[in-house]
């Protein structure tokens, strides 16, 4: 055994040993120590430096630092220490009992490589892209240096493997948020809300950490074809809710019924004796139902389509058909319009004589009993 062996027995220095250090000097890949009783300097390179990646020695210590270092090395009067592995053992620990009981963990993110993001939780923590947000993210590059809370999905110390969620953080918290604003909302309530999301059924509507769906049905009075040409995603709207399903965590809006109706102001955009274009859009047997506004329907009765007797209203009319009508009566409380097509149409016959068929003389009638006073004042030419 060599003298200088003996020497580092007889001061109980071994490799494997833990050890305190302080940093005496830095150099862009190493950085050298002074151990207290220790016969020489020791050397931390800078791979042992850190769990992560670093360029240059000076971005993970500075001089007087006193660190806690193990022995990896006794070589040439130099003891080569890591401090990463000190690092590591204290965190694997740590973390093993954070990984257990669910623990949020709040880290800086160092780096951002292809595919994530990484954390230095005294071991590499990886943050899969996937597991950044609960929506698809562009870019990472404003994430560096950016302080995020943590939940460990996945650890193998063996492995030296680390696999954190943000996204379970926030899922979690909008769980919380969400069973609350269950409890508090209740149908017939208004409240102000983000669309959050279109899609070809509807607006699914942020009410303050729940999502609300208004069916395309209840985007406006007019009928809707599409549900962007009404609302934009990110747009303030103003809902009613509808109903509240706490079971299947459901809740019904409504943006129409925040909205003054068409029925509202039908006293001045549908008076009675007023004349609208209007679209035929239902046949029934007593009559039709002509849209004369969007949202507002009325009714011509089977008896005011026609001065002639119609046995169906598709004798004259179909649907879809566009027709000029009067309104009769109008009833804004119980939403009703009573209109009038034959109002608007010439009675046949009125100056037309030329269909009366002379009465046989038996009959005793005479062409003045037919006609009456339309004679008065004829004077041939």
């Amino acid at each position: 055994m060599s003298e200088e062996t003996n020497m580092m027995e007889n001061r109980d220095f071994q490799t494997g040993d833990r050890v305190k250090g302080v940093v005496a000097k830095i150099e862009e890949k190493a950085v050298t120590v002074t151990i207290e009783g220790a016969p020489f300097d020791g050397i931390i390179p800078i791979s042992e430096l850190s769990s992560l990646h670093i360029e240059k020695a000076s971005d993970s210590v500075e001089v007087g630092d006193e660190l806690d270092l193990i022995i990896t090395k006794i070589e040439d009067e130099n003891f080569v220490l890591s401090k990463r592995k000190v690092d590591a053992e204290l965190a694997w620990g740590e973390l093993e009992k954070k990984f257990e009981s669910g623990e949020i963990i709040e880290a800086e993110v160092k780096d951002v490589v292809k595919g994530g993001l990484v954390v230095d939780l005294g071991v590499r923590g990886f943050v899969p892209a996937s597991l950044v947000e609960d929506y698809f993210v562009e870019s990472f590059e404003d994430y560096k240096g950016k302080e995020l809370t943590f939940k460990i999905v996945e650890m193998e110390k063996e492995n030296n493997r680390l696999i954190l969620s943000h996204r379970a953080v926030i899922e979690k918290e909008k769980e919380s948020q969400k069973e609350k604003v269950m409890e508090k909302i209740h149908a017939g309530d208004e409240l102000k809300g983000k669309v959050q999301r279109i899609a070809s059924f509807g607006a699914f509507v942020d009410i303050g950490g729940v999502d609300g769906l208004v069916h395309i049905s209840q985007l406006s009075h007019e009928h809707v074809e599409k549900v962007s040409d009404v609302v934009t995603e990110g747009q303030e709207v103003t809902v009613k809710v509808l109903s509240v399903d706490r079971d299947s965590e459901r809740i019904s809006l409504s943006i129409k019924d925040t909205l003054p109706g068409p029925w509202d102001t039908i006293d001045e955009k549908a008076p009675k004796g007023s004349v609208h274009t209007g679209t035929v859009k239902r046949l029934v047997s007593y009559g039709a139902f002509v849209e004369v506004l969007p949202g507002v329907e009325g009714l011509v009765h089977i008896s005011q389509i026609a001065h002639k007797h119609i046995a169906t209203p598709n004798e004259e009319l179909s649907e879809g058909q566009e027709v000029q009508v009067k309104v009769l009566e109008v009833n804004k409380a119980d939403k009703r319009l009573s209109l009038s097509i034959k109002e608007l149409q010439e009675k046949q016959g009125d100056q037309d004589f030329s269909n009366y068929e002379m009465p046989e003389e038996s009959s005793g009638f005479s062409i003045s009993d037919v006609i009456g006073d339309k004679l008065k004042g004829f004077k041939p030419e």
